[in-house]
């Protein structure tokens, strides 16, 4: 079988802002295919990079890609909201750079039967960890109206959240919805024809959503920009790629959080709220994919890179 096409967002961007040192340790927490771990492992000589991926295929692709590295990668079954627990189990007590890619990979959206995509019919799964209960036909034909249109209006921003849900509601009270082909089919049914003109997929926000909630990723995120910006040695940079709205805000406050978290009032002499300062923001703003690499890769046009250091 032919290895899927893969183009990592954002390459020489992350590669660069890493700061990578020959003797360093780093962390790629969203592995996927390998393509960012395998330019830093190129760069280590006596260095330690980790790997960690929720998805066991993408472990194993990943793992022939880098073999030529194999001794110095770590390669880890888990989640990157989990990265303080996993460092710890192999007793590295910080890490000179981290870097999380929060993007669906490229061979979960083309893999038909994990069921991400709305350009083919599969089985309502998309679950990033097979081994994990929660699929997406337990959101979609078991969760209540309410809990829908909620994650529906607030993960994918679907502005006919509240007509999408009640067509659901109609449709599996009829009997259960069992593909994202009907999923499809139900989604452009509730609206309006002026929408279903318009240049994006009627149903890619609420694929999004219901993907969001299956694996809880905004709540992963939130727990590694808690956790992990801690265990960053003094200089050492944090890189997270985020593809929509939701995911950059809770990135750009988690750095914010750690950079300007005083709150004392404006006109005190000095901080007495206890705040210290852990995070300097690298870039005012995020890094963005450049025209030649959105033209090579459409799936980077969505793409923000945002940069943090450790002080």
């Amino acid at each position: 079988m032919d290895e899927p096409k893969h183009v990592s967002v954002l390459l020489d961007e992350c590669i660069k802002n890493l700061n990578i040192r020959p003797d360093g340790v780093y962390v790629d927490g969203t592995l996927g295919l390998g393509g960012h771990s395998l330019e830093i492992a190129r760069r280590l000589e006596n260095g330690r990079l980790v790997c960690i991926d929720r998805d066991e295929t993408a472990i194993e692709r990943a793992g022939k890609r880098l073999e030529a590295f194999r001794e110095k990668i770590s390669f880890v079954h888990g989640n990157f909201s989990d990265t303080a627990e996993i460092l710890r189990s192999l007793g590295i007590q910080g890490a000179d750079g981290m870097l999380f890619d929060l993007g669906v990979s490229s061979p979960q959206l083309d893999e038909t039967q994990r069921g991400f995509s709305y350009q083919h019919d599969a089985p309502l799964d998309m679950r990033m960890d097979v081994s994990s209960a929660l699929t997406a036909f337990e959101v979609v034909n078991g969760w209540d109206e309410n809990r829908l249109n909620r994650i529906l209006w607030d993960y994918g921003e679907e502005r006919y959240a509240r007509r999408i849900t009640a067509a659901i509601m109609a449709r599996r009270a009829e009997k259960p919805i069992e593909t994202t082909g009907e999923l499809v089919e139900i989604i452009r049914g509730a609206m309006p024809s002026a929408a279903l003109r318009e240049k994006q997929h009627p149903a890619k926000r609420s694929f999004q959503a219901i993907r969001i909630a299956v694996n809880d990723e905004l709540g992963e995120i939130e727990r590694m920009m808690d956790t992990a910006p801690d265990l960053l040695n003094p200089g050492g940079r944090l890189c997270v790629i985020s593809f929509h709205s939701l995911e950059d805000r809770i990135v750009k406050n988690g750095v914010a959080r750690r950079e300007k978290g005083c709150t004392c009032p404006r006109e005190a002499p000095v901080c007495t709220c206890g705040f210290v300062q852990t995070l300097r923001n690298v870039t005012k703003k995020p890094i963005l994919p450049s025209e030649e690499e959105i033209k090579g890769n459409p799936r980077a046009r969505s793409a923000k890179l945002r940069v943090a250091e450790r002080v």
